[in-house]
């Protein structure tokens, strides 16, 4: 790696596993203010450390979403936490009729100017609290969420948030991070996880402290088996997980019985 010793590489990783317990059991504040204030201090540059530190792998893995969700043309689709409207972007180029949620209105912003640039139906973009959704039940014939619910106060009331909001037969699809469960990627993964992804984030945005908080959270979240669990509690069927990229993004499914 880069170089270096084997035996110091060797040693970092170790060093990164064994302070993984300790990452994973500081409390992280999700306050909505928290949440809101962290993505409005980066959104000017989230789109280029996503893809930066994805090396672009970002932009399959949203495809890949869209792929799995399989709406029909003109079927009508919420992408909530939409961030800067990059899986919204994918859903409407599949041909859904869009509506892209989310609280933090300066990455609302970011959205809808992209939008803008895009032929019609543009996703309409909405700015709602995944807590407390204001649609009607059974709006939508399918959901995404990319990488936004790790940051919710409270998972099992946005799952059923989402629950409560599709048709019956309705399919959600969550893209989240995950950690690899083989090794050496798994080792190798954790230390460019948590000792490099802070360091760089640093080094290109203002609020660098939003990439300490995204290994921590992501140490965090059930994953896999744990996150279907609490979908099938939040009145998912047919459930089901696919890793990515050797297991550092999963990307789950279920649908609305019916």
């Amino acid at each position: 790696m880069l170089g270096l010793p084997r035996r110091i590489v060797k040693d970092s990783i170790q060093s990164t596993l064994s302070s993984m317990a300790e990452t994973s059991s500081v409390p992280l504040d999700k306050s909505g203010t928290a949440i809101r204030d962290m993505f409005a201090g980066v959104a000017p540059r989230y789109d280029l450390l996503n893809h930066l530190l994805s090396a672009s792998l970002d932009v399959l893995w949203r495809k890949r979403a869209t792929a799995i969700l399989a709406l029909p043309p003109g079927a009508e689709a919420l992408d909530l936490c939409c961030g800067t409207g990059d899986q919204a972007t994918a859903l409407r180029q599949r041909g859904a009729r869009v509506v892209a949620a989310d609280f933090c209105v300066p990455m609302l912003a970011i959205a809808r100017r992209k939008f803008a640039r895009q032929g019609v139906p543009r996703p309409r973009a909405l700015a709602a609290d995944a807590l407390a959704l204001p649609f009607a039940s059974r709006s939508f014939r399918g959901a995404t969420v990319s990488f936004g619910l790790r940051n919710v106060a409270n998972l099992d009331a946005a799952l059923r948030q989402l629950s409560s909001v599709l048709r019956p037969g309705g399919k959600l699809v969550v893209l989240e991070f995950a950690i690899p469960k083989r090794q050496p990627l798994r080792g190798l993964y954790l230390f460019y996880f948590l000792r490099l992804l802070p360091w760089i984030g640093r080094s290109i945005s203002p609020r660098g402290s939003a990439y300490t908080y995204l290994p921590n959270s992501v140490l965090g979240f059930p994953q896999r088996q744990e996150f279907l669990d609490r979908m099938t509690a939040a009145g998912f069927t047919d459930v089901a997980w696919e890793d990515l990229s050797g297991g550092t993004v999963c990307i789950y499914q279920g649908r609305i019985p019916g």
